[in-house]
């Protein structure tokens, strides 16, 4: 009788195992949550410098509607080691991810970043165009 309860005890457990890690939920290639939100959008933007201080010198201008974000940073900033942070609606992302330094020293051509929605049907490329402030 006791082995018998120790196997039900066995395959209960075995049992419970399997359903709490049943993945209910699923996830995209960087084991992000993908939801069903539709919202995808940048609402702010920092760049830091090396030194990982600001080199902001105002507010950004960010335009959701025609996906572009204008920056004023610093007389005399490292434009090609920044560090920028994004604040993005709920649940989304951004492509390629920021990994660390870039080089933003080509203000003719402006980066691109794409945000992507929560349930991933979603792109929004957003331009960032740099100026550097006059001394």
């Amino acid at each position: 009788m006791k082995k018998y309860i120790k196997i039900m005890l066995a395959l209960f457990m075995v049992t419970l195992t399997w359903v709490a890690c049943k993945k209910d939920y699923p996830v995209d290639e960087d084991g992000l949550l993908i939801t069903t939100r539709t919202d995808c959008f940048v609402s702010n933007i920092e760049l830091l410098g090396t030194d990982f201080v600001t080199v902001r010198t105002v507010a950004p201008v960010i335009d959701t509607t025609a996906q572009t974000i204008a920056v004023t940073v610093q007389f005399g900033t490292d434009l090609k080691n920044i560090y920028p942070q994004f604040t993005l609606a709920t649940d989304a992302k951004l492509d390629p991810k920021v990994t660390g330094r870039v080089d933003f020293s080509d203000l003719a051509n402006p980066k691109v970043y794409t945000v992507v929605s929560g349930n991933r049907k979603v792109r929004k490329a957003y331009k960032i165009f740099i100026t550097v402030q006059p001394r």
